[in-house]
Protein backbone atom coordinates (compact mmCIF):
# COMPACT_ATOMS: atom_id res chain seq x y z
CA UNK A 1 0.00 0.00 0.00
CA UNK A 2 1.35 3.41 -0.97
CA UNK A 3 1.97 5.80 1.92
CA UNK A 4 0.22 9.18 1.80
CA UNK A 5 2.20 12.35 1.06
CA UNK A 6 4.07 13.54 4.15
CA UNK A 7 4.37 17.18 5.27
CA UNK A 8 6.53 18.80 7.94
CA UNK A 9 4.74 22.00 8.96
CA UNK A 10 6.79 24.47 11.03
CA UNK A 11 4.77 27.47 12.21
CA UNK A 12 2.73 28.94 15.04
CA UNK A 13 0.11 27.18 17.15
CA UNK A 14 -2.74 28.64 19.21
CA UNK A 15 -5.03 27.16 21.85
CA UNK A 16 -8.08 29.04 20.53
CA UNK A 17 -8.68 29.99 16.92
CA UNK A 18 -7.19 29.05 13.59
CA UNK A 19 -3.81 30.46 12.64
CA UNK A 20 -0.54 28.75 11.75
CA UNK A 21 -0.67 25.00 12.28
CA UNK A 22 -4.04 25.48 13.96
CA UNK A 23 -5.36 26.53 10.53
CA UNK A 24 -3.23 24.51 8.10
CA UNK A 25 -3.08 21.13 9.84
CA UNK A 26 -6.76 20.17 9.56
CA UNK A 27 -7.21 20.67 5.79
CA UNK A 28 -4.01 18.79 4.98
CA UNK A 29 -5.00 15.85 7.18
CA UNK A 30 -8.60 15.86 5.96
CA UNK A 31 -7.33 15.67 2.37
CA UNK A 32 -5.40 12.52 3.26
CA UNK A 33 -1.91 13.88 3.88
CA UNK A 34 0.19 12.91 6.88
CA UNK A 35 1.54 15.92 8.80
CA UNK A 36 4.23 16.39 11.42
CA UNK A 37 3.45 19.74 13.08
CA UNK A 38 6.34 21.54 14.79
CA UNK A 39 5.34 24.74 16.64
CA UNK A 40 7.54 27.83 16.61
CA UNK A 41 5.35 29.63 19.16
CA UNK A 42 2.44 28.51 21.34
CA UNK A 43 -0.07 31.23 22.20
CA UNK A 44 -3.47 31.17 23.86
CA UNK A 45 -5.02 33.05 20.93
CA UNK A 46 -4.16 35.59 18.22
CA UNK A 47 -2.98 39.09 19.25
CA UNK A 48 -6.39 40.55 18.26
CA UNK A 49 -7.75 39.88 21.76
CA UNK A 50 -7.26 42.00 24.91
CA UNK A 51 -4.92 39.40 26.41
CA UNK A 52 -2.32 37.08 24.94
CA UNK A 53 -0.69 34.21 26.83
CA UNK A 54 2.11 31.89 25.83
CA UNK A 55 5.40 32.60 24.10
CA UNK A 56 7.88 31.61 21.45
CA UNK A 57 9.39 28.22 22.10
CA UNK A 58 12.70 28.50 23.99
CA UNK A 59 15.56 27.84 21.53
CA UNK A 60 16.79 24.74 23.35
CA UNK A 61 13.26 23.28 23.42
CA UNK A 62 12.71 23.99 19.72
CA UNK A 63 16.12 22.55 18.89
CA UNK A 64 15.16 19.39 20.78
CA UNK A 65 11.99 19.00 18.71
CA UNK A 66 13.97 19.35 15.48
CA UNK A 67 16.47 16.79 16.71
CA UNK A 68 13.63 14.39 17.45
CA UNK A 69 12.35 14.90 13.89
CA UNK A 70 15.82 14.08 12.56
CA UNK A 71 16.03 10.95 14.74
CA UNK A 72 12.75 9.70 13.29
CA UNK A 73 14.06 10.28 9.74
CA UNK A 74 11.33 12.80 8.94
CA UNK A 75 13.38 15.04 6.60
CA UNK A 76 14.30 12.06 4.42
CA UNK A 77 10.70 10.87 4.37
CA UNK A 78 8.97 14.21 3.78
CA UNK A 79 7.45 15.23 0.45
CA UNK A 80 6.87 18.81 1.60
CA UNK A 81 8.14 21.22 4.23
CA UNK A 82 6.00 24.28 5.00
CA UNK A 83 7.30 27.16 7.13
CA UNK A 84 5.24 30.08 8.38
CA UNK A 85 5.31 32.39 11.40
CA UNK A 86 8.53 32.39 13.43
CA UNK A 87 8.65 34.16 16.77
CA UNK A 88 12.36 34.49 17.61
CA UNK A 89 15.65 35.05 15.79
CA UNK A 90 17.26 31.93 17.27
CA UNK A 91 14.39 29.77 16.09
CA UNK A 92 14.51 31.42 12.64
CA UNK A 93 18.14 30.40 12.26
CA UNK A 94 17.40 26.84 13.33
CA UNK A 95 14.50 26.60 10.88
CA UNK A 96 16.79 27.74 8.04
CA UNK A 97 19.43 25.18 9.04
CA UNK A 98 16.82 22.41 9.24
CA UNK A 99 15.35 23.21 5.81
CA UNK A 100 18.84 23.33 4.25
CA UNK A 101 19.74 19.95 5.79
CA UNK A 102 16.45 18.42 4.70
CA UNK A 103 16.82 19.61 1.11
CA UNK A 104 20.38 18.28 0.96
CA UNK A 105 19.31 14.89 2.32
CA UNK A 106 16.12 14.63 0.24
CA UNK A 107 16.40 16.10 -3.28
CA UNK A 108 12.74 15.38 -4.10
CA UNK A 109 11.55 17.54 -1.20
CA UNK A 110 9.36 20.54 -2.08
CA UNK A 111 9.84 23.49 0.28
CA UNK A 112 6.97 25.99 0.61
CA UNK A 113 7.96 29.25 2.31
CA UNK A 114 5.06 31.34 3.57
CA UNK A 115 6.92 34.42 4.86
CA UNK A 116 4.41 35.34 7.56
CA UNK A 117 5.73 38.72 8.66
CA UNK A 118 3.16 41.44 8.05
CA UNK A 119 0.21 42.81 6.14
CA UNK A 120 -1.39 46.04 5.01
CA UNK A 121 -2.80 47.71 8.13
CA UNK A 122 -0.77 46.16 10.93
CA UNK A 123 2.47 46.52 8.96
CA UNK A 124 5.49 44.40 9.88
CA UNK A 125 4.61 42.28 12.93
CA UNK A 126 7.89 40.40 13.36
CA UNK A 127 11.26 41.98 14.16
CA UNK A 128 13.23 43.05 11.09
CA UNK A 129 15.94 40.55 12.03
CA UNK A 130 13.48 37.65 11.61
CA UNK A 131 12.14 39.10 8.37
CA UNK A 132 15.75 39.31 7.22
CA UNK A 133 16.27 35.59 7.82
CA UNK A 134 13.18 34.89 5.71
CA UNK A 135 14.51 37.11 2.92
CA UNK A 136 18.15 36.05 2.99
CA UNK A 137 18.03 32.38 3.98
CA UNK A 138 14.56 30.83 3.68
CA UNK A 139 13.17 32.32 0.47
CA UNK A 140 16.27 31.49 -1.66
CA UNK A 141 15.67 27.81 -0.78
CA UNK A 142 11.94 27.91 -1.58
CA UNK A 143 10.37 25.88 -4.36
CA UNK A 144 7.11 27.77 -3.74
CA UNK A 145 6.84 31.15 -2.00
CA UNK A 146 3.46 32.61 -0.93
CA UNK A 147 3.88 36.25 0.19
CA UNK A 148 1.09 38.82 0.26
CA UNK A 149 1.69 42.21 -1.44
CA UNK A 150 2.86 43.89 1.79
CA UNK A 151 5.38 41.12 2.45
CA UNK A 152 6.52 41.14 -1.16
CA UNK A 153 7.02 44.92 -1.05
CA UNK A 154 9.00 44.75 2.20
CA UNK A 155 11.16 41.88 0.98
CA UNK A 156 12.02 43.51 -2.34
CA UNK A 157 11.68 47.25 -1.72
CA UNK A 158 9.15 47.45 -4.58
CA UNK A 159 5.51 48.44 -4.33
CA UNK A 160 3.13 46.02 -6.03
CA UNK A 161 0.63 47.76 -8.32
CA UNK A 162 1.04 46.09 -11.72
CA UNK A 163 2.02 42.81 -13.35
CA UNK A 164 5.47 44.23 -14.26
CA UNK A 165 5.88 45.04 -10.55
CA UNK A 166 5.28 41.37 -9.75
CA UNK A 167 7.77 40.22 -12.37
CA UNK A 168 10.38 42.63 -10.99
CA UNK A 169 9.66 41.53 -7.42
CA UNK A 170 10.10 37.89 -8.36
CA UNK A 171 13.55 38.67 -9.71
CA UNK A 172 14.41 40.72 -6.62
CA UNK A 173 13.44 37.87 -4.28
CA UNK A 174 16.37 35.77 -5.50
CA UNK A 175 14.27 32.61 -5.50
CA UNK A 176 15.51 29.81 -7.75
CA UNK A 177 14.74 30.05 -11.49
CA UNK A 178 12.56 26.92 -11.26
CA UNK A 179 10.68 28.18 -8.18
CA UNK A 180 7.12 29.48 -8.19
CA UNK A 181 5.99 32.76 -6.66
CA UNK A 182 2.36 32.79 -5.56
CA UNK A 183 1.42 36.37 -4.72
CA UNK A 184 -1.75 36.23 -2.65
CA UNK A 185 -4.35 38.92 -2.01
CA UNK A 186 -3.36 41.15 -4.94
CA UNK A 187 -5.31 44.19 -6.07
CA UNK A 188 -3.50 45.41 -9.19
CA UNK A 189 -4.23 48.35 -11.47
CA UNK A 190 -6.31 46.11 -13.75
CA UNK A 191 -7.84 43.77 -11.17
CA UNK A 192 -11.60 43.59 -11.64
CA UNK A 193 -13.92 45.74 -9.56
CA UNK A 194 -14.72 44.15 -6.18
CA UNK A 195 -12.21 41.39 -6.89
CA UNK A 196 -8.95 40.21 -5.39
CA UNK A 197 -6.57 37.80 -7.06
CA UNK A 198 -3.78 35.34 -6.58
CA UNK A 199 -1.06 35.60 -9.21
CA UNK A 200 1.18 32.63 -9.96
CA UNK A 201 4.57 33.27 -11.60
CA UNK A 202 6.87 30.41 -12.51
CA UNK A 203 9.07 29.05 -15.27
CA UNK A 204 5.93 28.13 -17.24
CA UNK A 205 4.74 31.74 -17.23
CA UNK A 206 2.03 33.64 -15.38
CA UNK A 207 -1.54 32.84 -14.43
CA UNK A 208 -4.09 35.05 -12.66
CA UNK A 209 -6.78 33.71 -10.36
CA UNK A 210 -9.39 36.36 -9.48
CA UNK A 211 -12.15 35.90 -6.93
CA UNK A 212 -14.73 38.02 -5.16
CA UNK A 213 -13.28 40.44 -2.62
CA UNK A 214 -15.09 39.66 0.63
CA UNK A 215 -15.80 42.36 3.23
CA UNK A 216 -14.04 40.42 5.95
CA UNK A 217 -10.43 40.06 7.10
CA UNK A 218 -9.52 37.43 9.67
CA UNK A 219 -6.22 36.19 11.09
CA UNK A 220 -5.01 32.90 9.68
CA UNK A 221 -6.37 33.40 6.18
CA UNK A 222 -2.94 33.01 4.56
CA UNK A 223 -2.07 30.02 6.75
CA UNK A 224 -5.30 28.30 5.70
CA UNK A 225 -4.62 29.08 2.03
CA UNK A 226 -1.13 27.53 2.24
CA UNK A 227 -2.45 24.38 3.92
CA UNK A 228 -5.20 24.02 1.33
CA UNK A 229 -2.77 24.54 -1.54
CA UNK A 230 -0.48 21.80 -0.22
CA UNK A 231 -3.51 19.56 0.23
CA UNK A 232 -4.24 20.09 -3.46
CA UNK A 233 -0.77 19.43 -4.83
CA UNK A 234 -0.34 16.55 -2.41
CA UNK A 235 -3.41 14.94 -3.93
CA UNK A 236 -2.04 15.38 -7.44
CA UNK A 237 -3.57 18.65 -8.63
CA UNK A 238 -1.46 20.84 -10.93
CA UNK A 239 -0.28 23.93 -9.05
CA UNK A 240 -2.66 26.40 -10.78
CA UNK A 241 -5.62 24.15 -9.98
CA UNK A 242 -4.43 23.74 -6.39
CA UNK A 243 -4.26 27.54 -6.09
CA UNK A 244 -7.82 27.85 -7.35
CA UNK A 245 -9.07 25.19 -4.95
CA UNK A 246 -7.29 26.84 -2.03
CA UNK A 247 -8.71 30.22 -2.97
CA UNK A 248 -12.25 28.88 -3.31
CA UNK A 249 -12.22 27.01 0.00
CA UNK A 250 -10.54 29.87 1.86
CA UNK A 251 -13.31 32.18 0.64
CA UNK A 252 -15.88 29.62 1.76
CA UNK A 253 -14.38 29.49 5.26
CA UNK A 254 -14.35 33.29 5.47
CA UNK A 255 -17.94 33.58 4.26
CA UNK A 256 -19.10 31.05 6.83
CA UNK A 257 -17.27 32.93 9.58
CA UNK A 258 -18.96 36.16 8.49
CA UNK A 259 -22.38 34.50 8.51
CA UNK A 260 -21.76 33.28 12.05
CA UNK A 261 -20.35 36.61 13.20
CA UNK A 262 -17.16 34.81 14.20
CA UNK A 263 -13.88 36.58 14.82
CA UNK A 264 -11.91 33.55 13.66
CA UNK A 265 -11.71 31.49 10.49
CA UNK A 266 -14.25 28.67 10.79
CA UNK A 267 -13.33 25.19 9.52
CA UNK A 268 -16.47 23.30 10.51
CA UNK A 269 -18.84 24.18 7.65
CA UNK A 270 -20.07 20.87 6.13
CA UNK A 271 -19.40 21.62 2.46
CA UNK A 272 -15.92 22.90 3.28
CA UNK A 273 -15.12 19.65 5.08
CA UNK A 274 -16.68 17.54 2.33
CA UNK A 275 -14.60 19.24 -0.35
CA UNK A 276 -11.40 18.33 1.51
CA UNK A 277 -12.13 14.62 1.11
CA UNK A 278 -11.72 14.93 -2.64
CA UNK A 279 -9.70 18.09 -3.46
CA UNK A 280 -10.41 19.52 -6.88
CA UNK A 281 -13.59 17.51 -7.42
CA UNK A 282 -15.65 20.70 -7.46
Amino acid sequence: MKRPPFVISIQSQVVFGHVGNSAALFPMQAAGLEVAAIPTVVFSNTPDYPTLRGRALPPEFFSDLLQGARERGLPERADYILTGYIGSLDVAGMVADFVAEAKAANPRLCYICDPVMGDTGPGLYVPETIAGVMRDRLLPMADIATPNPFELAWLTGRQIHTLPDLHAAREALHIAPAAHLIATGCVLDNTGLDQIETVLLGPEGLSRHPTERLPIALPGTGDLFAGLMIAGIGRGLPLPRAVEMAQTLTARALSHAKALGAGEVVLSEPEFRRALLSPGSG
